[in-house]
């Protein structure tokens, strides 16, 4: 069918994810075949202490966003959008945003990089006797009413980012259960909030005087495959500035990163794994049974539909690695060379594989934030080297792609050495692996198995959340599963690279991590000195 026909009749779907650096807009048609791109750039702040992005950044970053969308269909098809088939919301995990009765934001939005609320998560996670993160919606409420902020009488409702969106754009207050999953324990059985936990949580608040529910503060939960609302007048006026698109549009529940990114990369059956890796950092494992006891190192999470997920999330990835190679582009300007950005990122990723299996003695952290896994509240970018290591262009950057995934791997660890979890396949997206063979190739080493990258691995989360919203649709007629659909419908003829690591590359790598454990202390005394 002609591209310009399928969409002018909106025989498409739209998924639109907020990350860290980026809302990326990926318009589809009906078989899940990628559009059109479009793209905002944006970074967090920090403001008083807190990671934050401002409200009217957000709304502007939206509608930015689908402009080069907009423009993107334009220049490709020489049409305009004007229908929809289907919608799809996905944002950053976690994090906090408070509003009153009146839906008045209450404080500026606190991201996942937060790490102040260590007494509010280690209180909950004894008190449920399960993993409760720093950046966890229900740390984040449980600390400001510790904190005894001044809005915290005022809140009525405490959501994410995606469910801020959604909000913004069809009325609904709504979750999909994969994002709940980062604001209070599911129970995955009921598809539900854990309710055993909640009672627990209820009593808690109370004896504190916060005298809310917190099952109605927060967002309530849909799974995959269930309609979450329809796009409102006003949200069509919020979305396109030039008033083309028509209200009506179903939505899908909208959804977090680590949702869109397992579906993204087919990992929602149990005993796959995915990897996402950015400017931060999880991997994802879809397990057969519980754990066997408490890591503080891994999160309990869902897939979109629902089944249990182990996840070792890193707050930092690759944000100090892009820093360095954007300093790289400014050195060569100095001898009047304006390299491309990408190809600039090619060369040197590719420059690292003639680096040596265990960096050579080069050691760098990446930490613009705290840390978990490690064990720090704040950060500082870190590189060290010893005397006589082999300092090297291509071992320097082969230890910076190293770090951006060592502090999760030693999450993975714990699951693969500790559990014994099953893995079948891993597959890999992020910006970390748009460079053909490097990160992918790093990553097979950390994980001591093979790393699959799709074709579509460049699109990452947005397609997932397009996917999303293409299943919402498809269960309109069906009771198909979300993997059974992904297998048959999807992934049966996409094409992919699977890398498996040398004996070599995966000592290399472990050596590597042995420096990465011992020198945390250097990193935690920076941040102590500096």
């Amino acid at each position: 069918m002609d591209k310009r026909l399928i969409i002018n009749e909106g025989k498409t779907s739209l998924g639109i994810e907020f990350g860290s650096t980026r809302i990326k807009a990926v318009l589809t048609d009906l078989s899940g075949e990628v559009l059109a791109v479009g793209t905002y750039d944006w970074e967090n702040r920090l403001e008083n202490g807190l990671w934050t992005y401002p409200l009217d950044e957000i709304h502007k970053g939206l509608r930015g966003c689908y402009a080069s969308l907009k423009k993107a269909v334009r220049e490709q098809y020489r049409v305009s959008i004007k229908k929809l088939g289907a919608v799809c919301i996905s944002a950053m995990m976690h994090g906090f945003l408070a509003f009153d009765k009146n839906g008045r934001l209450l404080t500026p939005f606190r991201t996942w990089r937060n790490t102040n609320t260590q007494a509010a998560a280690d209180e909950l996670t004894a008190l449920f006797d399960f993993n409760i993160p720093l950046r966890w919606t229900v740390s984040h409420l449980y600390q400001v009413i510790l904190d005894n902020e001044p809005f915290v009488p005022d809140t009525e409702r405490v959501t994410v980012l995606s469910s801020y969106i959604h909000f913004l754009l069809t009325g609904e207050y709504a979750v999909g259960i994969g994002d709940a999953s980062g604001i209070f324990p599911i129970d995955s059985e009921n598809l539900c909030y854990d309710r055993a936990m909640m009672e627990s949580f209820k009593r808690l608040l109370s004896s504190k005087g916060f005298d809310k529910d917190p099952e109605t503060v927060f967002p309530r939960i849909l799974t995959a495959g269930e309609q979450a609302g329809r796009l409102t007048a006003e949200g069509a006026a919020l979305l396109d500035e030039e008033g083309d698109l028509e209200a009506g549009v179903p939505f899908a529940p909208p959804e977090g990163d680590a949702g869109t990114g397992m579906t993204a990369t087919n990992a929602v059956r149990p005993s796959t794994g995915n990897v996402s890796a950015g400017t931060s950092t999880f991997a994802m494992l879809v397990l057969e049974k519980g754990l066997s006891r408490l890591h503080r190192e891994i999160d309990m999470v869902t897939t979109p539909d629902g089944a249990p997920v182990a996840m070792s999330h890193a707050n930092n990835g690759t944000s100090d690695l892009n820093a360095w190679v954007k300093l790289f582009g400014e050195a060569l300007s100095l001898f009047g060379v304006k390299a491309d950005t990408s190809e600039l990122y090619e060369k040197l990723y590719k420059a690292s594989l003639s680096g040596d299996t265990d960096c050579g003695g080069l050691m760098s952290y990446g930490y613009y934030s705290g840390e978990s896994i490690t064990g720090l509240e704040s950060g500082r970018p870190l590189f060290v080297r010893k005397p006589e290591a082999k300092f090297s262009l291509a071992n320097f950057m082969r230890t910076h792609l190293y770090s951006s995934i060592a502090a999760v791997k030693m999450g993975m660890d714990i699951l693969l050495k500790e559990e014994n979890a099953r893995v079948e396949s891993i597959t890999a997206h992020g910006g970390l692996f748009k460079t053909e063979g490097v990160g992918q190739r790093y990553l097979a080493a950390a994980m001591g198995a093979p790393v699959t990258v799709m074709e579509t691995a460049g699109e990452g989360g947005p397609w997932g959340a397009a996917l999303l919203g293409l299943y919402m649709l498809k269960r309109q007629s069906s009771d198909i599963s979300l993997p059974d659909w992904l297998d048959a419908e999807i992934f049966a003829e996409t094409n992919g690279s699977t890398i498996t690591p040398t004996g070599e590359e995966i000592s290399g790598f472990e050596t590597f991590m042995q420096g990465y454990r011992s020198a945390v202390a250097a990193e935690a005394e920076a941040v102590r000195t500096f």
